[in-house]
């Protein structure tokens, strides 16, 4: 369970500081979340995998033929809806903020996959994965994009300026009906990624992006944003919770 003392039901920094948060944790969420769909592309067969939300997404995205920023940003609308069902009504300032966060957070995306497949002049690529230590060194940086992950939820949800509509999810489940644990609100918020998924294998036939990585995703990171809750920034507290009645 969450301390009591890392919650404020108000503002305990300034605004400057809270925007500062949350900009280097946009940054931190993007890159982990592209890192975990680049090095498990580049090993072949594919059996690494990516973040859970991510690989259900990568999913759709191929099913419907779209990119990824237009996948993320329509099931991130969709996601929002379902928070104020949650929460018992739709907040608008909350709504828009979701969709404000959605619209950097996608063009971060797409542009950290042009980055980590070779499309700017500075980065050729991450190579494929053709010998024992590259395969041992891609896992464990599939790992690290995952903690990555981790750690960036934890620091913007405590700075709670914007929030991606599946860390909102995340945060309404934790706090409403979990007690604070972030492991078992961050299961509980599997669920839509899951239909999202069974979706996509209707129409394609096959998962992609699932493997060691999504196990790993699945597994621990809701428990890396609650150690990141005490260690990363530890005297940043959740500000503003509001998760409804």
């Amino acid at each position: 369970m969450l301390e009591k003392r890392t919650i404020s039901s108000g503002r305990t920094i300034s605004a400057t500081q809270s925007i500062a948060f949350f900009a280097i944790s946009l940054l931190l969420n993007a890159a982990g979340n592209v890192l975990t769909l680049a090095t498990s592309a580049k090993i072949n067969p594919s059996y690494l995998g990516s973040a859970y939300w991510t690989a259900a997404e990568a999913n759709l995205s191929v099913a419907f033929g779209w990119n990824l920023f237009w996948t993320f940003l329509i099931l991130g609308v969709l996601t929002t809806l379902l928070n104020a069902a949650l929460v018992g009504k739709l907040e608008w300032g909350r709504a828009l903020g979701n969709l404000i966060f959605m619209v950097p957070f996608s063009a971060l995306i797409q542009i950290f996959e042009n980055f980590f497949i070779g499309k700017y002049p500075i980065f050729g690529g991450l190579p494929d994965a053709n010998s024992t230590g590259m395969i041992i060194f891609y896992i464990l940086l599939n790992f690290f994009g995952v903690a990555l992950i981790g750690i960036a939820i934890s620091v913007y949800q405590r700075a709670n300026v914007v929030l991606h509509p599946a860390d909102d999810l995340m945060q309404i489940l934790r706090f409403k009906y979990f007690k604070g644990n972030a492991n078992l609100a961050m299961w509980a918020s599997y669920i839509p990624p899951t239909i999202m998924a069974i979706m996509a294998f209707a129409i394609t036939k096959q998962f992609t992006n699932f493997g060691l990585g999504t196990i790993f995703a699945f597994l621990f990171q809701g428990g890396i944003t609650g150690i990141a809750d005490k260690h990363v920034f530890p005297k940043l507290k959740h500000q503003a919770l509001n998760v409804g009645k």
